[in-house]
């Protein structure tokens, strides 16, 4: 009796986490697939009488500004992802590789910088972003998300660290230099952890609300987009509903589909 008390506790606290998840995600789904007088005189857990019902997702979809904000949301997610593969790689292959004077000062103020809240320096960095007239601009949006990949440097340095020095000097043989090691020897070897700095940096920038909601007024991207609903369809919390579950399709098929990229990559590297 006493042996099986672990495995009950362990099954238990599992199933009431998915209690926790799939209750909210559930009360979101019967809502989307009820009518505006379903909805009214039903309660929360009560089961839509047409599961064939999608007219509040085409409303929050053609209504909603949606389409604009998808279209934005992948133009900077790409651009961003792009450059963050891009700066991070870089930045761990020299950090790694090189033996420099202040090696230890550069690794200490990344260190400092994901210990700073960034709510206390939004005021200057709003400041430099007018300044410097991108203000009202994806580019603006790039720039900032460029600048938060810390974790994302991180990552690739962890990954660098099971990757041998011996094929560098193999390759210096053979007559390439640093660049062509880096981009034919080391790039191609950090696919595990480019794929999981995607993953996480991917969906952390599509569910990203308070920067394009600051620093892209004009546009709407998609958490944006969501948050106006709360004007038109102010009282009609199926539409409502039905605009969530849009937000949320694209993040839960990706997760699922690409989970094992996420946890091989973390831990990829971690023991030589």
């Amino acid at each position: 009796m006493t042996r099986a008390i672990p495995g009950v506790l362990k099954y238990g606290s599992l199933i009431l986490a998915v209690v926790f998840v799939a209750l909210p995600l559930s009360v979101m789904v019967f809502a989307s697939l009820k009518t505006k007088g379903e909805y009214s005189t039903t309660g929360p857990l009560d089961l839509p009488q047409n599961w064939l019902n999608f007219d509040n997702f085409a409303t929050a979809f053609t209504q909603g500004g949606m389409v604009e904000g998808f279209i934005n949301t992948t133009i900077v997610l790409l651009v961003s992802l792009a450059g963050t593969i891009l700066i991070g790689t870089m930045a761990a292959y020299a950090i790694d590789r090189f033996a420099f004077r202040g090696r230890r000062l550069v690794m200490g103020l990344f260190l400092v910088a994901t210990l700073i809240p960034s709510v206390t320096s939004q005021v200057a960095t709003f400041q430099i972003i007018a300044g410097l007239g991108l203000f009202n601009t994806k580019a603006a949006l790039v720039l900032l998300f460029l600048g938060t990949d810390i974790i994302a440097i991180y990552i690739f340095l962890q990954f660098m660290a099971s990757i041998p020095i011996s094929l560098d000097e193999a390759a210096m043989l053979d007559g390439a230099n640093r660049w062509t090691i880096y981009w034919r020897v080391i790039l191609p070897l950090l696919r595990p952890a480019i794929a999981t700095v995607v993953i996480i940096k991917g969906i952390a920038i599509y569910n990203e609300f308070y920067l394009p909601f600051l620093y892209l007024p004009s546009e709407g991207m998609i958490s944006t987009s969501l948050f106006d609903f709360k004007g038109p369809f102010g009282a009609q919390w199926e539409v409502i509903a039905a605009g969530t579950i849009l937000v949320i399709a694209p993040t839960l098929v990706a997760f699922l589909f690409l989970q094992r990229w996420i946890y091989k990559g973390l831990v990829a590297g971690a023991v030589k």
